[in-house]
């Protein structure tokens, strides 16, 4: 890798920066790291207990016609990870974790974690039974937590031991006084969690987060969200996106109430004070039907401006951007409506590089692919030491060791020191011989006015086809106003108006689904004819 010197702004002087004059350097030095903050705890369930300690009847968490209290809960996954223990869960272990949201899913969460494990979440309902399988044959350890409903669909060896979590939760009775001792206390670089994303070779990847990963997005400003006691915290989100266990985690962490959604993600967000959600998510819910919420973040996705405006101006909103591998977010922008909307800063403890593609830091303004560093940076992926070895590298800036991740995100520095996200190297398509980003395309729909939210997909080699929404949006302004900014080749072939577009079980974009809804409409069979392919 690069030659590397210690400096005392904590990058490191290399070859990356050495092309840029000396004040291009310092400002890029500025920018990209975070603020230093200490962490108050080494794992996040020690915070969820330090709260349990101090106001021991609070209310942890509701869901349907039940909750529970924090005595009760942290009392609850004490006498589970004894259980576990028991049917020989070890430090270090990763445990499945098949459920649906619910309290019995939050006992089993916080029990894997007091016995020093990882858990592994999938939701039962949704996830195939066939993928659940390949999750289980990479987990190191046989015990399945699951509720009794799920239990007949998934895929167990006969012998395989299986904890049904209502069934124990309702078997004995509630422990007692002296049952509130931690079980193990993990060390920082210990996996918290293993979250399972969708593999280019058909397989799941499992990327390991570790409880210093965790701890530095949920204990931090901003990631922290303003959670405190007696805030009610949404838990709207699919289990096994990252996104859900910033709902979770950082409300116990922070001695909150979980409310967890059933059917109704509207109820749910009329009732609380801080909401986490994916942008398409949120252009679901109206803010003036929202009256008590303080605090709204989003990532996931890219952000539309119109709706980031349209929720800053109702109570504090966040944007932020990062892959799971960075550990839900490594950046975030406090908005103001009106202004530009950036994915922001650095969060406390990481670092981001807009680099280009020699691996070297870009100049403010110029466009490179982000690469993320610091704390937040995840422990690779589980048993693919080959993949990790190609998205992960040393880090030469930090360096001592540090590691960096490959975002594939395109961004660049804007003059104020935010970052601006600009698609992903994988929305780079060739349409016509031309490199064409499809969020740019996107970006421009959204902004005519005639539509509130536009998905734009490479249809064929010829042309581009574009989804907008509401269904009343005026398609032929879309079209003139594309037509009139961006280069023939840019304009979709075709705009579809649809009331809603449809979402993943993981609340961002089916585009799978809407290229599926273009090339089986009357409008694409005639598209592919005239490009010589076939109806």
């Amino acid at each position: 890798m690069m030659s590397a010197t210690a400096t005392s702004s904590g990058f490191v002087s290399t070859r990356a920066l050495g092309h840029l004059p000396a004040q291009q350097r310092d400002t890029l030095q500025a920018w990209g790291c975070g603020a230093v903050s200490p962490l108050p705890y080494t794992s996040i369930h020690q915070a969820f207990e330090a709260h349990a300690a101090a106001a021991p009847e609070a209310i942890a968490a509701r869901w349907l016609d039940q909750s529970i209290s924090y005595r009760q809960l942290n009392r609850q996954a004490n006498r589970l990870a004894a259980y576990l223990i028991e049917q020989g869960v070890v430090p270090g272990d990763s445990v499945a974790l098949f459920v649906e949201r619910s309290i019995p899913m939050l006992v089993g969460m916080l029990a894997v974690l007091k016995v020093g494990a990882a858990y592994v979440p999938q939701d039962a309902r949704i996830t195939p039974p066939a993928q659940l399988a390949m999750i289980l044959e990479s987990l190191s350890s046989q015990v399945v937590l699951t509720l009794s409903g799920f239990k007949d669909r998934l895929p167990l060896a006969a012998d395989q031991p299986c904890v049904c979590l209502d069934e124990f939760l309702a078997q004995a009775p509630w422990p007692a006084e002296d049952a509130d001792q931690n079980v193990v206390v993990p060390r920082p670089g210990d996996l918290c969690f293993v979250l399972f994303t969708s593999g280019t070779t058909g397989r799941p990847n499992g990327v390991q987060v570790t409880h210093r990963n965790v701890c530095n997005v949920l204990l931090t400003a901003p990631g922290n969200l303003g959670m405190k006691p007696g805030m009610i915290v949404g838990q709207i989100l699919n289990i096994a996106f990252d996104m859900a266990a910033w709902e979770i985690l950082g409300c116990l962490a922070h001695g909150a109430t979980l409310h967890i959604r059933t059917q109704d993600i509207g109820q749910t967000a009329r009732l609380c004070q801080v909401l986490i959600a994916t942008p398409s998510i949120l252009g679901t819910l109206d803010p003036q039907q929202c009256p008590d919420l303080e605090t709204v973040a989003v990532a996931g996705e890219p952000c539309p401006q119109a709706l980031a405006d349209r929720w800053a101006a109702h109570c504090v909103f966040y944007n932020g951007c990062g892959p799971t591998e960075t550990t839900i977010v490594n950046t975030l922008h406090r908005h103001t409506p009106g202004a530009p909307l950036t994915i922001g800063t650095p969060t406390p403890n990481n670092t981001v590089y807009v680099l280009d593609e020699h691996g070297r830091a870009c100049a403010p303004g110029a466009v490179g692919e982000m690469w993320a560093g610091g704390d937040g940076v995840t422990a690779g992926y589980l048993n693919n030491p080959l993949l990790t070895a190609q998205r992960y590298c040393p880090d030469p800036f930090l360096g001592a060791g540090r590691m960096m991740f490959r975002t594939r995100d395109l961004g660049r520095w804007t003059d104020s020191g935010a970052l601006e996200h600009l698609g992903r190297v994988d929305d780079q398509v060739k349409v016509r011989g031309f490199r064409v980003e499809l969020d740019a395309v996107s970006s421009t729909l959204e902004a005519c006015g005639a539509c509130s939210r536009a998905v734009t997909l490479k249809f064929d080699s010829q042309h581009l086809v574009a989804f907008v929404t509401p269904a009343s949006a005026n398609v032929p302004a879309a079209r003139q106003y594309c037509a009139q900014r961006l280069a023939y080749y840019c304009v979709p072939a075709l705009i579809f108006a649809v009331e809603n577009l449809p979402l993943t079980a993981r609340g961002k974009i089916d585009k799978t689904l809407l290229l599926q809804w273009a090339r089986d409409s009357a409008e694409g069979q005639q598209l592919a004819l005239q490009a010589g392919g076939r109806p």
